[in-house]
């Protein structure tokens, strides 16, 4: 029985809430959505949703007309914008909303401007990168360092880009595009290097090309408070997807949705919220486009009306940059922008061993001492919310009761092979006895009273003394030999907080996951030497630390299908290292779902399987564990493959785990398919997402050789069976694939030692990528077939590893 109450006690509070409302006798179906449309229901900390806004009879709003002064040579200039409220129009008992042009309100009437001239630039940061930014107001600090760019401010391209003038406007080409800005009525034309247009700004003098109602490019003023808000408007072609937005479950084409950009703990991966919202997406059309502000956004992608989307951004600046190229020349741009990922840690590939949760030393122990014997390749022992006296309650010390010596418990743990763990998270409940400190200091955020926004103290993140105070614990920690800290949680920030930075959370809630992330991140570095964390929530630039993972799955096939569109849109969002609960987290997990997940894990960037015990691989039997162990043998075989694609990901802002587009633009079939990727550049996987041995896998052009069989497929549609783990691996003919052999940690791997698996029928030169973790720099290895051998061209470690080189096995 006491069992039993600890380990319903450990569950998450969602489970508990679920519970409660059954035990009450309310239906669950009975409830109103997650995201309520009526703010009159507005729950807490829901995704703030702005766009009714901009259909409010109360707001004014301000249409760009055209550009009243611009100097080509600076890029600088004025927008006319035109002041119009909505009103109704009755047609056969048919009502619409419609703007129409409306007087002045203001009195004196002389000192406000009727129709306002506002601030707009264009300037360049790169030969494939364009800035426009546009203002609603005056801005009082133009130009603050932000937190998102890499060094805090944007560079600027002199160079690259030429002005010409044109018929009506101005002109700037550079190799791989161009942008025209027309004067009357102003419009911004972005075109390809052949000169194709890409998108353009919709404004109202375009032309009415519908009889719906159409809220062109403008900006809100609100009645309520005289805020602004702007509505940047672009149009869209008849083909066009839309890709991106952060870690979205929903379908991964995201033309026909609205998106709201606002962190959330979505309780889940099947709904439309999201932990990790990201400001930036791409488009099929060879472009992408980062909303640089924190505020939160609305992105309708031509849900209300199909031929443009609306980016209805709260902040009352837009601050754009549009990026030009295919998807990987995208990803770099604007990861050369925000930031590059840190290369993770050797170890932090190998697998990670968790539940919710271990309790104890004991258990901690008992644990590592089973993987080992049942010979299962581990790396990572997590402790989750049980490692406090009590349980969830975070003061960062272990139970002086359940430990009796961590430290040198995990000491014993690294000289096996194992690091650790610790959950944590950053709000206090009253009865915790770090409560009480950091009301004293004012370490918290606050509300308009200077109170506490909820019963919890949330830590301002954006008061340097926060930070101080904070990293000083989890220093303490990592001092005492933790490797890394679960950032969970972080999606709460209070909306209406007042923070030291002198925002309030309107602007702070979204940053407040990026200034955690990199708060964890940079003790870290500082005392380990290494860059990882293990986080839930983001924001533009969190890639900077990596890693995160993707929240609270349910046990399902629907979950697990939701978790990898999330991981492929996460990883079109900048993102290179993402992971997730392999067989889902709420409860235990079934076994034939855990058998077909795992492998799914074990070929991502970073697997753990965490969630409701048991997760441990003995706990459903010795036929289980012999196919976990199958599973994870191949990922530990596998490890120069995936570190070395991980050290290209790093590099150039890739995902490791990647929609089938990103290397295959050129194919319109690769832009269709949300439910396989490819693991790294060479291989493609599709798991199994029901309790079935076979699947249709769509393979882009080319041959592709199966993994587990041998057998080889054309591109196109196939019906592929499953090999003896239960999963399709393909790799694309052509292809190196480095092996390693298999030992229980990756701190026991020879690396002095590695296979070459040749993947050809009948190609002559193939090729692959190689990094050692001794050095950690990246080598292309190329083969070729002499005398019906593969010998490689050039040893580029000089001898000093032994290369074994075998053809794929048929």
């Amino acid at each position: 029985m006491r069992i039993k109450k600890t380990l319903l006690m450990s569950m998450r509070y969602h489970i508990l809430i679920l519970s409660l409302l059954a035990t009450l006798c309310f239906p669950v179906y009975a409830q109103i959505p997650i995201n309520s449309g009526d703010r009159n229901q507005e729950l807490l900390n829901e995704p703030y949703d702005i766009s009714p806004d901009f259909r409010n009879f109360s707001n004014t709003y301000y249409l760009a007309d055209s550009l009243s002064a611009f100097d080509p040579a600076t890029g600088k200039g004025e927008i006319t914008y035109h002041r119009y409220e909505y009103s109704t129009r009755q047609a056969f008992n048919n009502m619409l909303a419609v703007l129409k042009p409306v007087n002045p309100n203001e009195f004196p009437e002389k000192e406000y401007a009727v129709s306002p001239n506002l601030p707009f630039s264009i300037t360049f940061v790169s030969p494939r990168t364009i800035r426009i930014r546009t203002n609603s107001r005056f801005d009082v600090k133009p130009d603050p360092e932000s937190l998102m760019l890499v060094g805090g401010k944007a560079p600027q391209d002199l160079t690259s880009w030429k002005y010409s003038p044109v018929d009506g406007g101005y002109k700037y080409t550079s190799e791989y595009g161009s942008v025209i800005v027309k004067t009357s009525p102003w419009r911004i034309e972005i075109r390809d290097a052949s000169g194709k247009e890409l998108t353009h700004t919709v404004s109202n003098a375009d032309g009415p090309e519908s009889l719906t109602p159409v809220l062109p490019f403008s900006f809100v003023r609100r009645a309520s408070d005289y805020s602004t808000s702007i509505s940047a408007v672009f149009s869209l072609s008849p083909e066009e997807k839309i890709f991106g937005c952060g870690e979205s479950f929903t379908q991964l084409d995201k033309r026909g949705q609205k998106v709201v950009l606002w962190a959330d703990d979505a309780n889940g991966v099947q709904n439309e919220s999201m932990y990790k919202p990201i400001p930036f997406f791409m488009s099929s059309r060879g472009y992408g486009l980062f909303m640089h502000t924190s505020s939160p956004i609305t992105c309708d992608f031509g849900k209300y009306f199909s031929g443009i989307y609306s980016l209805m951004i709260g902040d009352d600046q837009a601050d754009l940059f549009v990026f030009l190229g295919e998807p990987k020349d995208i990803l770099n741009e604007y990861t050369d922008l925000t930031g590059k990922p840190a290369m993770p840690p050797l170890w932090s590939f190998g697998f990670w061993m968790s539940r919710i949760t271990y309790y104890s030393e004991k258990e901690g122990r008992e644990v590592t001492s089973k993987l080992r014997e049942n010979k299962i390749p581990a790396d990572v022992l997590h402790f989750d919310t049980g490692w406090f006296e009590t349980d969830w309650r975070c003061d960062y010390q272990f139970s002086k009761t359940r430990f009796t010596d961590a430290t040198k418990m995990m000491a014993d743990f690294k000289k096996i092979g194992f690091r650790t763990c610790l959950w944590q998270l950053p709000y206090f409940v009253p009865k915790n006895t770090l409560f009480p400190e950091i009301i004293e200091k004012g370490l918290f955020v606050k509300d308009a009273k200077g109170n506490l926004p909820y019963e919890d103290a949330v830590l301002d993140f954006s008061n340097p003394a926060t930070v101080s105070w904070y990293q000083d614990k989890i220093g303490n920690l990592l001092k005492q030999g933790v490797s890394v800290i679960k950032v969970d949680f972080g999606e709460a920030a209070p909306k209406n907080g007042l923070f030291f930075s002198g925002k309030t959370g309107f602007y702070e809630h979204n940053l407040y996951p990026l200034r955690y992330n990199k708060a964890v991140a940079d003790i870290t570095k500082k005392v380990t030497g290494e860059t990882i964390i293990w986080a839930r929530s983001a924001w533009a630039g969190s890639q900077r630390y990596p890693l995160h993972w993707g929240g609270d799955a349910a046990n399902t096939n629907t979950a697990m299908a939701a978790e990898l569109r999330g991981g492929l849109s996460f990883g079109l969002s900048g993102f290179s290292f993402w992971s997730h609960d392999i067989g889902g987290f709420v409860n235990k997990k079934p076994e034939d779902l855990y058998r077909r997940w795992l492998p799914f894990g074990m070929l991502s960037s970073h697997t753990r399987s965490h969630g409701a015990p048991p997760t441990e691989p003995w706990g459903y039997g010795e036929d289980f564990m012999n196919a976990f162990r199958l599973a994870d043998n191949m990922r530990y075989e596998m490890m120069p493959y995936i570190y070395a694609q991980a050290k290209d990901c790093s590099e150039r802002g890739l995902p490791m785990l990647r929609a089938l587009f990103v290397e295959y633009p050129n194919d319109p079939g690769s832009w269709l398919v949300d439910d396989e990727y490819l693991f790294g550049s060479d291989m493609l996987v599709a798991p199994l997402f029901e309790n079935v041995t076979k699947r249709d896998v769509y393979l882009p052009p080319g041959q592709w050789i199966d993994y587990q069989t041998g057998k080889v497929f054309s591109g196109g549609w196939h019906n592929i069976e499953a090999g003896k783990i239960p999963i399709v691996v393909l790799v694309h003919e052509g292809a190196v694939i480095p092996h390693i052999a298999l030992a229980q940690s990756t701190a026991q791997m020879d690396w002095s030692k590695l296979d070459l698996i040749v993947y050809a029928t009948d190609t002559k030169k193939v090729s692959g990528l190689i990094c050692l973790p001794s050095d950690n720099l990246l080598h292309k290895i190329s083969l070729v077939k002499k005398d019906n051998q593969f010998v490689m061209e050039t040893d580029p470690f000089a001898g000093k590893v032994s290369w074994k080189i075998k053809l794929y096995s048929k």
